[in-house]
Formats: C-alpha cells, sequence, structure tokens
C-alpha cells in the first residue's frame, strides 16, 4: 500500500504477518503509521494493490485508522486486473465513524 499525505509525500507499506494473526499488520496501516512517524498528520489518498484478479478494500481497522488521519482520502484498489480497479471515498467504505470528536 501506499500512502499521499498532504504534504506531498508517498509512504509505503506491506503486510507484515505473524503466527499470531492478531498481531499482523496490513499494508494500509503500516503505510499510515509511517507517514504520522515521518511528521504527516493529513491524508489526502490510499493506493491498495493486491495480486490477483479482483480488488481487496482495506479492511475493517484500517479502515478507522485512515478516519482519524483522511476522513476525506480517496482509496484506489487495485489489482492484475486493472478493468477490477476500484476507487472509492472513504465515506463509502466506512459510513459514520467513529473519531476524535466523540471523545
Amino acid at each position: 500500500a501506499a500512502v499521499l499525505s498532504a504534504d506531498g509525500r508517498i509512504h509505503t507499506g506491506a503486510n507484515v504477518e505473524n503466527a499470531s494473526f492478531g498481531l499482523s499488520i496490513c499494508a494500509e496501516r503500516n503505510a499510515i503509521f509511517r507517514a504520522v512517524a515521518d511528521g504527516a498528520r493529513r491524508i489526502d489518498a490510499v493506493v491498495v494493490y493486491t495480486p490477483t484478479r479482483g480488488t481487496t478494500p482495506p479492511c475493517g481497522a484500517c479502515r478507522q485508522v485512515l478516519s482519524e488521519f483522511g476522513a476525506d482520502a480517496l482509496i484506489v484498489c487495485c489489482s492484475d486486473d486493472s478493468a477490477a480497479d476500484r476507487r472509492y471515498d472513504l465515506a463509502e467504505l466506512l459510513p459514520e465513524a467513529f473519531g476524535p470528536g466523540y471523545l
């Protein structure tokens, strides 16, 4: 996955698998956390590539993390079949997201 931060930088991430699946991290969150560690505070876009025929949108945990740093982000999901590529606004994938305003 790659994220584009508001300052124009691109930050990448990859899945990090673990035998205890709950301790694994998705590429999207990996890239977002890298961006934040590098000083980014807003994410404008996320690209998720999967080496499959169809696309795979971000999981629920990734959507929630993205809502904290990119509530208006464009999500582009692409695969080996470019005809299957999809674009989403985060609000389509995570309507009525929980965020800091509820704390």
